[in-house]
């Protein structure tokens, strides 16, 4: 089927991004937060990423107001219900994309495609909830989305060929690449990567290294842009322990269990950038370790 319309359900870090990159690719954006505050900042947020784009001759004015212009919001999630192809970009726990998806269920189009950016959540588990898991798969973007050029394309056990090629085909319009990834715990990206951050938390751990040294190790030593730690505070320590919980239960490895220091940094409510302190402290003009 052809895609026209898109709804995005979080209009948070993921779901601005991905509401900036369909929009600019010329699809008719709806997007929708529980705040109003939130949507507002996000449109903000957006309208100045557009204008990097265009101090760096990336695209033109003309190609930013149209953009802007692609874009709505509301406040009202059934609002999404006659879109094409819906994006759930909540936040990462299963039952609140669970009320998602139950919420938007009766107001949805017979041909409308549900897809869920979950980084490491069971597409096969959430599909099962809806009314059509045949049309139903997993749309996960790299963060930060109009920079990183990978989606992954997750199908579920029931998800259908034309769900798969409608996706495919947005993504090849974003002028980004598709990786299909099988439905297993975290998928390929945060399968292979948040064991290597949950490692370098335990390096540290164990007192084998310090923050500066074990990214300075990393970046140096295996050419990564960002060492773990760094890409762990970017990430969201939130997030780092979801997904390695979510490994941990969905595949009983002992391997992927989360470190402890890990589990007490975001307990402490230090998880990283978004909070100002993770393993580094961002409240001054120079990121200082935290350990």
């Amino acid at each position: 089927m052809e895609i026209g319309s898109i709804g995005i359900v979080g209009a948070g870090q993921m779901g601005n991004g991905i509401a900036h990159v369909c929009a600019l690719a010329g699809y008719d954006v709806l997007l929708t937060d529980v705040r109003q505050e939130a949507l507002d900042q996000a449109m903000d947020l957006i309208g100045r990423n557009l204008d990097r784009q265009v101090s760096r001759d990336k695209i033109s004015a003309a190609d930013r107001d149209a953009t802007m212009g692609r874009i709505r919001t509301t406040l009202a999630v059934t609002d999404l219900g006659p879109c094409d192809l819906i994006i759930e970009a909540a936040t990462e726990r299963e039952e609140v994309k669970h009320a998602i998806f139950a919420e938007l269920g009766p107001a949805l189009a017979d041909h409308t495609i549900l897809t869920s950016n979950t980084s490491s959540i069971s597409i096969t588990r959430l599909a099962s909830r809806t009314d059509r898991p045949e049309r139903f798969m997993g749309f996960h973007f790299m963060n930060p989305v109009p920079v990183m050029q990978l989606v992954e394309l997750i199908r579920g056990i029931a998800t259908d060929e034309a769900t798969y090629a409608a996706c495919q085909s947005v993504v090849a319009r974003l002028e980004k690449t598709s990786a299909t990834a099988e439905d297993f715990p975290a998928f390929i990206v945060n399968r292979i990567l948040m064991p290597m951050i949950n490692e370098a938390v335990y390096v540290l751990y164990e007192g084998v290294g310090t923050v500066t040294s074990i990214d300075t190790s990393l970046k140096l030593g295996a050419n990564h842009p960002m060492g773990p730690l760094e890409l762990a505070d970017f990430i969201g320590l939130d997030t780092c322990l979801a997904i390695m919980n979510v490994l941990h239960d969905g595949l009983a490895d002992t391997k992927y269990r989360p470190c402890p220091l890990l589990t007490k940094y975001v307990e402490a409510g230090w998880l990283g950038r978004k909070t100002q302190r993770g393993f580094y402290d961002y409240r001054g003009d120079t990121p200082v370790p935290t350990r």
